[in-house]
């Protein structure tokens, strides 16, 4: 009887076991039907982006995909390496070549300057915008790059548009920030440099952070002691 017993608790624990492991494998395998598709194609095709890689945090791929040329792009501007590797993480997850993100709002700004019922938007004149295409506008309307640097702030910079979308996206986008709100990070006042990177303000003295994600500043800051 106790034999009997102890082969049952034996069994039991087994179809526990193999359950818990076909439930991690189900659990992956769901990550990998949902971005293996992508990494399959980036392999072929001999890229070496880290994007569709589920296993990998964003603080990781951030590391591997970026982490090299942003050391050498913050050491040129004189701003923290830490800063910019948590701004990514939190701008695209560490994701290579991140899909632009497309801000309908601004280009109905934009179209209102262009058009001339809005005298401007930021440094956006009617005068700037004067025979631009709704195409051209949806490119100023969107963000672009792993810091999703806005179209429009080519402008600033006096550069293209393919400049902010191209391969020197990184360095243009650093650059930005860098003429922007880079006195911020010079004096260490990281809190202020991640609410001004997504709203164009500082943090405000008193009351709640004006950004879209209401822990943004919270979670940039804890990156940075990631990197």
């Amino acid at each position: 009887m106790a034999k009997s017993k102890k082969k049952k608790f034996k069994k039991n624990i087994v179809t526990l076991l193999l359950l818990v492991f076909l439930s991690y494998l189900g659990y992956t395998f769901r990550f990998y039907i949902a971005d293996g598709y992508n990494y399959l194609v980036d392999r072929i095709s001999g890229k070496s982006t880290l994007r569709a890689i589920p296993m990998l945090s964003a603080v990781e791929r951030t590391k591997l995909n970026y982490g090299d040329r942003v050391d050498k792009i913050a050491k040129e501007f004189g701003i923290s390496p830490q800063y910019l590797k948590a701004l990514i993480v939190l701008e695209c997850s560490g994701e290579q070549n991140p899909k632009p993100r497309y801000e309908s709002h601004i280009f109905d700004r934009l179209k209102e300057v262009r058009d001339g019922t809005r005298k401007k938007y930021e440094s956006i004149t009617t005068k700037i915008l004067e025979g631009a295409s709704d195409g051209a506008l949806k490119n100023l309307a969107t963000s672009w790059g792993a810091f999703q640097l806005m179209g429009y702030k080519c402008v600033q910079m006096d550069i293209s548009i393919a400049e902010i979308r191209g391969r020197k996206s990184l360095y243009y986008s650093v650059k930005w920030i860098d003429e922007e709100y880079g006195y911020l990070l010079k004096k260490k006042r990281f809190k202020d440099a991640f609410h001004y990177h997504n709203t164009g303000r500082k943090h405000p003295i008193i009351g709640r952070a004006r950004t879209h994600n209401p822990k943004y500043v919270e979670l940039g800051l804890a990156y940075m002691k990631k990197f």
